[in-house]
């Protein structure tokens, strides 16, 4: 009975490990984890600042698992290159070892204060930064009171009969530690907790060295399974680039530490580790930076390889796919720009059935057609992105100004179309399920209003893109005119809205009041196209004024 009852507490306090872990993890991903995304996404660039990115920012999660989930989302996004995602890869993994390399010292003394001072935040704070910081403090004193109670646990638990026995099975089979440690922390999510107990059975002789170091291979191989099962959705064989490469980073590490297992002892008392708990940190630390040192010089044939291991599946009926940016016409800005623009047009044709699927929502329900409403504004947006880098990578020097001023045009269209794609579906079709949810229904001349004002909407829109096409300078300021209207729609609405309100009609506000929102919203998209392709043209021909502010008379 006392044996189960110490198995019960070692399972206890390892629970409290986890949990102060996590708490730290949630704290730090919640006060800085926007900052801390933002300034990975910014280091990827070169191999070298993403080393250090994802060192940093996994010492500041304290969880390379953290850091592996955001950077392989990075990865499958597009956002960046395999070379630099496989280097902060390497970081997070070096990054690890510090927070080890710091647990590894008596730390005990700090964890009341760290709890009193953590509780104090929380309780005393809002809801922001310093109370999040709170959460971190209560989980590093959770942490080290947890750590504080294994080790006085382990002191009769080397006694229990049913660890012995296991303990002394894994003692003679390295292979079947390392499994087990693997297992273990990918089902925690942690391999800091789980090295920092294998530190605390190393300690108290629960493990010979050698088991401890190969379950210390087990750890590093477990935390980079995580990103390969959690971090990538959908079919797409590229999207697995990256979280693979670092799972066979890590699996020749941890072949190649088996095969010198018998010799790690001596070398870590040769480094000076005589305390066992320091010999298994300096291990990990060890281990870690040998395999950044291996492969930080050939990530780009490394990289070359997975790319042809795992090639981008294309799948020709996906409007995101760009069908007309041509690697090859770089050379020739030219034609790089007409691609482009044949590609802006693309997303000009998208918007326009994103109107039609709007239109058609006010008149009756069409809800079958909002997946296809979903894959038009995300299409829009990927190609927003692909146009953008597409011109960001052509050749300055070779361009005329005739050329520089084209690729602006092309930038201010196609930014303009994908904020008025997102307006569509964000703003009027989500008007359009909101009248059906809650079963309201417009007023005659409301409906009829509205109808006619998308339609001229769409005509706009086809003006727009023939506008980018021609740059007429008549048809600029005929659809630059077009804003007085729609200025003039929503005032005139705005006025009936209050007119019903004053003689009685409540019961009609909230419906007036959405209709107001749609009006605003269409408004909204007419803006966005007379910014994408009559401003430019009239900006080229002088016939913008700098502000529509009357001049003082002063």
């Amino acid at each position: 009975m006392s044996g189960l009852l110490t198995l019960l507490d070692f399972a206890g306090y390892v629970a409290l490990l986890l949990w102060g872990v996590h708490m730290v993890q949630t704290g730090v991903q919640r006060a800085f984890g926007a900052a801390l995304g933002a300034a990975l996404g910014r280091a990827l660039g070169t191999r070298l600042r993403a080393f250090a990115a994802g060192l940093g920012i996994t010492a500041a999660l304290q969880s390379s698992t953290a850091t592996g989930l955001m950077i392989t989302g990075f990865a499958a996004g597009g956002v960046v290159g395999l070379v630099p995602a496989l280097s902060a890869m390497l970081g997070a993994n070096v990054g690890t070892t510090l927070i080890v390399q710091l647990l590894s010292f008596d730390l005990t003394a700090l964890a009341p204060v760290l709890i009193l001072c953590g509780v104090w935040m929380f309780r005393r704070y809002p809801p922001g930064r310093t109370r999040d910081l709170g959460r971190v403090f209560i989980g590093l004193g959770l942490l080290l009171m947890s750590l504080h109670s294994l080790v006085d646990l382990f002191i009769p638990f080397q006694n229990a009969p049913l660890l012995r026995i296991v303990l002394q099975a894994l003692a003679t089979q390295p292979f079947a530690a390392m499994a087990v440690a693997a297992v273990l922390t990918w089902a925690a999510h942690s391999s800091v907790a789980m090295v920092v107990l294998i530190m605390s059975m190393a300690t108290h002789q629960l493990v010979p060295p050698e088991a401890a170091y190969a379950m210390v291979l087990g750890a590093n191989l477990g935390t980079a399974i995580n990103p390969m099962l959690e971090g990538v959705t959908g079919d797409d064989p590229a999207a697995r680039r990256l979280p693979l490469g670092n799972l066979l980073t890590r699996a020749a590490g941890v072949v190649l530490g088996l095969a010198v297992l018998p010799w790690v002892d001596t070398w870590m008392h040769a480094l000076g580790a005589d305390d066992p708990s320091r010999a298994v940190a300096n291990f990990h630390t060890l281990f870690n930076t040998v395999i950044a040192i291996v492969f930080l010089p050939a990530l780009a044939p490394y990289a070359a390889l997975l790319t042809r291991w795992l090639p981008k599946r294309v799948d020709p009926d996906d409007p995101a796919r760009p069908q007309y940016l041509d690697e090859s016409a770089h050379d020739v800005p030219a034609v790089a720009l007409g691609n482009a623009s044949r590609e802006a047009l693309r997303m000009a044709d998208m918007l326009q059935t994103l109107l039609l699927v709007a239109r058609a929502g006010f008149k009756r329900d069409n809800r079958h057609r909002m997946a296809q409403a979903k894959q038009l504004d995300t299409a829009v947006d990927k190609l927003e992105t692909a146009i953008t880098l597409y011109l960001a990578t052509l050749d300055r020097e070779n361009m005329t100004s005739e050329d520089t001023q084209r690729m602006e045009q092309i930038l201010a269209f196609t930014s303009n179309i994908g904020h008025a794609a997102d307006i569509v579906y964000s703003g009027l079709l989500s008007h359009a399920a909101r009248l059906r949810k809650q079963g309201w229904t417009l007023a005659p001349d409301q409906r009829a209003q509205l109808d006619e004002s998308l339609g001229h909407l769409l005509s706009n829109e086809r003006r727009s893109a023939a506008l980018f096409v021609n740059a007429d300078l008549r048809q600029a300021r005929a659809l630059a005119g077009e804003k007085e209207r729609f200025r003039a729609l929503e005032a005139q609405a705005s006025e009936a809205h209050l007119d019903k309100i004053k003689s009685g009609h409540i019961e009609a506000a909230e419906v007036g009041q959405l209709y107001l929102d749609i009006l605003r919203d269409v408004k909204g998209v007419n803006s966005y196209l007379v910014g994408a392709a009559a401003y430019p043209v009239l900006a080229k021909e002088g016939e913008l004024l700098p502000s529509r502010l009357r001049e003082s008379a002063n």
